[in-house]
């Protein structure tokens, strides 16, 4: 992809502090030939069958290249313009959503979820489980929408879905559940606790999820590409998601956030927490709102404070990921040399990644984003793979100090 050359770029200090000044990206248009070689040694060693790499600011896409294949059994070649679930990374999108309803007067982080889902109106937590009996407790305080945004809300995942339930009927499902914890007590990990968030947005919007997150975010800024449900014209355009076997060859593996459904199928219910299908640069136009303090094209898609809220630590002194703790809907990164792939962005950098290696990260620093796009099952720690470890630190040296 050919580049006009680069003029300097300093994202300037917002009034509301939101990020720290950057420093000054090089005159010249960096070289970032040497992404793509690294990211083909990995497709042809067999760990990966393609990947669609990223680096942006927030005005401008500085780098954008695909290698290898999305779908192995026709050998189709990716594409840069490839749609691949994101998974996770579906999180900060959906946060985003309910920080809307926060500026438009609907709704408070603070509120109790059964203000807008009476259903979890009469939660029980799990104070003692073994093999002869399990207690249940009344929680020391009510479940917030800043704890769904958060994941300090005691919920787990699905036990029981059915097929094509609405969003509505998998959250009913979820509230006869006891939660793991009292809610804020804790730091653990639920991605149903986010499609719970995304039925407060249908109920406090009066609007379809999927429909609010269409006119509110998608359409203002552009992201043309992203959707719940993969348009059966855009089929070919689908990256196709892999497992490493025993055999240490790469075969196709269901998505299991999908629940028995093909992701074609319009009739599954829109989940924010894991739910979306996206392209490198639709993801990156959402970020790139982030580095405009919330803004995009003129249009005011959340108020800057309510977006330095957002990036803002709220998990204190609860344990969460090594050097990463949580925001709302984001995921912080505070101490970066916890893990490798995080040694080359500073304290301060947000974003988030997917179960199936998607990851999307912006440094506020440099004002710069880097996204990579692939679709790999069975990873150890997908924010920690090779391939986003060898992508930032190309890119990173490619931006010079």
């Amino acid at each position: 992809m050919l580049l006009p050359p680069l003029r300097a770029l300093v994202l300037l200090l917002p009034c509301s502090g939101l990020f720290a000044a950057s420093t000054p990206l090089p005159l010249t248009t960096p070289d970032f030939s040497a992404i793509a070689p690294k990211m083909q040694s990995f497709v042809d060693q067999g760990q990966v069958a393609g990947v669609v790499t990223l680096v942006a600011t927030k005005d401008k896409v500085l780098h954008l290249a695909a290698v290898g294949k999305s779908d192995l059994a026709t050998g189709r070649k990716m594409q840069p313009d490839d749609l691949f679930w994101i998974a996770s990374m579906s999180k900060p999108i959906t946060a985003t959503a309910v920080a809307i309803l926060v500026d438009d007067g609907k709704l408070a982080f603070d509120d109790p979820v059964s203000k807008y889902l009476p259903e979890f109106s009469d939660l029980w937590v799990t104070k003692q489980s073994d093999p002869s009996q399990r207690v249940l407790a009344a929680p020391a305080q009510p479940l917030t929408i800043r704890d769904l945004l958060t994941h300090r809300s005691g919920l787990g995942e699905y036990r029981v879905t059915g097929l094509h339930w609405t969003l509505a009927e998998m959250v009913r499902g979820l509230a006869r559940e006891p939660l793991r914890f009292d809610p804020g007590s804790r730091w653990a990990y639920s991605t149903a606790g986010l499609d719970v968030a995304g039925r407060v947005v249908e109920v406090a919007s009066g609007m379809p999820y999927d429909q609010f997150l269409q006119k509110r975010i998608f359409d203002p800024l552009g992201m043309k590409q992203t959707t719940f449900w993969i348009p059966v014209s855009q089929a070919t355009h689908y990256c196709d998601t892999y497992k490493m076997n025993d055999a240490n060859k790469l075969v196709h593996v269901d998505i299991p956030y999908l629940y028995g459904t093909l992701p074609t199928d319009q009739e599954r219910a829109p989940l924010g927490g894991a739910g979306l299908f996206s392209t490198a640069e639709d993801i990156a136009k959402f970020y790139q709102m982030t580095l405009n303090h919330g803004a995009a094209d003129g249009k005011q898609i959340i108020q800057a404070a309510t977006l330095a809220e957002m990036l803002r630590k709220q998990t204190g002194s609860l344990r969460t990921r090594p050097g990463m703790p949580w925001g709302l809907g984001f995921c912080l990164i505070e101490d970066p040399t916890q893990m490798e792939a995080n040694n080359v962005l500073p304290a301060g950098s947000f974003g988030h990644g997917g179960a199936f290696g998607t990851n999307s990260w912006v440094d506020p620093t440099r004002g710069v984003i880097y996204v990579m796009m692939l679709e790999l099952a069975g990873q150890r720690n997908p924010d920690n793979s090779a391939m986003r470890i060898e992508f930032q630190k190309a890119a990173v040296a490619a931006l010079g100090p």
